[in-house]
């Protein structure tokens, strides 16, 4: 069943992949989720860097009662090192994963630090 579950994942991601292009001009955020950690990075594809990244296990000591709470302040963190390389805009790839729970939660955590997407 896990390997049926992180196809249809590779699938789904293919598809976004070929859809969501990140720039100089707007990056590309891209999220991983794991059982225990969730992960961003901000990525200039034009030129294969990674600008930014963030994850909950720099957030230290576990203070939250729920993962979505480490989730939104890891969408505040990155939303801060985003601006601090410059990158005001960028495009959100939430990479196969539904648009819910941790995943939400990282978003609008990015958008309340000051990202526009």
């Amino acid at each position: 069943m896990a390997t049926a579950k992180t196809d249809r994942r590779q699938r789904l991601k293919y598809h976004i992949r070929k859809k969501v292009q990140g720039t100089s001009e707007r990056p590309r955020l891209t999220v991983f989720r794991s059982n225990t950690n969730i992960y961003a990075q901000i990525i200039d594809d034009e030129q294969g860097v990674t600008l930014a990244s963030a994850s909950s296990l720099e957030l230290g000591e576990k203070k939250w009662n729920t993962n979505v709470e480490a989730a939104q302040e890891v969408g505040k963190k990155i939303a801060e090192k985003a601006q601090s390389a410059g990158v005001a805009a960028v495009v959100f790839d939430r990479n196969g994963y539904l648009y819910h729970g941790k995943v939400k939660a990282l978003a609008e955590g990015a958008r309340e630090g000051g990202l526009k997407f």
